[in-house]
């Protein structure tokens, strides 16, 4: 009986030519290691009475990397890659101090959308007017009327406590 060396080296070419005729083009190197061991598997397993070796060895490598091309399939159909559009839109600086964020938005809780924008824009994430109507794709007077409008806002609500 020949060593195992000898036979993976008989058999290689085989294995190359079961990944081309598979299409296998991404991970040809782990698809040909698959071959390799389940070369292996059948080569300690093999009874010369039941029949060739050689179609023992074909039909069995390539049923092993069927299914592995099928498992790969089901595993690649379960994990999403989310497009490019959505990593643009995740793209919101974060703050690192969640104490002062959860601060500065009570004092929002009376503005409209827009002047919570302008706040949070302004005092968590440093932004300028002009980078505030670059994001928000507004003009800066736009940006300006809602700086307006919130501090006008911001003093009616905050004058009363200063009052205490």
């Amino acid at each position: 009986m020949e060593s195992f060396e000898q036979v993976a080296a008989q058999y290689e070419p085989m294995i190359h030519q079961i990944i081309k005729t598979l299409n296998i083009y991404k991970n040809q190197d782990e698809f040909f290691q698959l071959g390799l061991i389940r070369l292996w598997e059948i080569w300690k397993k093999h009874d010369p009475a039941k029949g060739k070796f050689l179609s023992y060895a074909y039909t069995n490598i390539r049923m092993k990397m069927l299914d592995e091309l099928k498992r790969s399939k089901v595993l690649e159909g379960r994990s999403v890659v989310p497009d490019e559009e959505f990593w643009t839109l995740m793209e919101c600086p974060l703050t690192d101090q969640p104490l002062k964020e959860k601060m500065i938005l009570s004092y929002c809780e009376g503005l409209t959308t827009n002047q919570t924008i302008w706040v949070t824009s302004t005092f968590l994430y440093n932004l300028s007017t002009n980078e505030i109507a670059e994001q928000h794709q507004v003009t800066v007077s736009a940006v300006k009327a809602w700086k307006k409008g919130a501090l006008t806002r911001l003093r009616t609500i905050l004058q009363p406590e200063q009052l205490h």
